[in-house]
């Protein structure tokens, strides 16, 4: 917990409770339902909830924003960005239903109410949203096809909406179709080794209505 701190230490005291409900919570649920590896839930904050948090150094969501969050699993980006944002709605999206039955206990603990969850293909989802985040679900031109048509037409931010991905390694080949992408370092932001090949890439989007 005083790692979010660390890098996020204007939290109000609501947002501290949460975060720090997190590991007791996640550590319960993942004993029934193992959805963290047992590495991971040792290092929830460093691996999940500031890792998704990294979102949170691109871009401050406006409040009234909509945002997706795409093959959630355990709940990651979403569930700390909806305690980050509470003013933003998120739907989080999984195709695994064992993995939502956690998030909903997780969003139900934490008391969370600007959190949805959908067991479905995210090809199923018919809404438009301001931003669409994940964490490595699939290559990006796969992940595009998949939430084609789901960009929302009106402009609410000061860059334009869009998909904003949490990826590591090299993404020369994965991005070279993707001219208007932004590729931001995590280890800018964090110090921690892992963060080391961390990224967010950001990708504008076009609404298609």
């Amino acid at each position: 917990m005083e790692l979010i701190l660390k890098y996020f230490p204007n939290l109000t005291e609501d947002q501290i409770f949460k975060f720090k409900k997190l590991e007791s919570l996640y550590k319960d649920w993942n004993l029934k339902i193992n959805v963290v590896s047992r590495k991971d839930i040792d290092e929830l904050y460093l691996r999940h909830v500031l890792h998704s948090l990294g979102i949170a150094k691109i871009l401050s969501f406006n409040d009234g924003s909509k945002i997706l969050d795409v093959g959630t699993g355990g709940g990651f980006p979403g569930i700390p960005l909806a305690i980050m944002f509470p003013n933003c709605s998120f739907h989080l999206v999984d195709s695994i239903a064992k993995k939502l039955k956690v998030v909903d206990e997780v969003v139900e603990g934490l008391g969370l109410t600007n959190v949805k969850t959908t067991h479905s293909r995210v090809e199923e989802i018919n809404d438009t949203f301001d931003f669409i985040v994940s964490r490595a679900v699939a290559a990006m031109p796969t992940f595009v096809h998949w939430t084609k048509g789901k960009i929302a037409k009106k402009q609410t931010h000061q860059i334009k909406n869009g998909i904003i991905y949490l990826k590591g390694g090299d993404l020369t080949e994965e991005l070279q179709d993707y001219k208007t992408a932004k590729i931001y370092n995590l280890s800018e932001f964090f110090e921690e080794d892992f963060f080391e090949t961390k990224k967010v890439v950001y990708l504008p989007l076009k609404y298609r209505g």
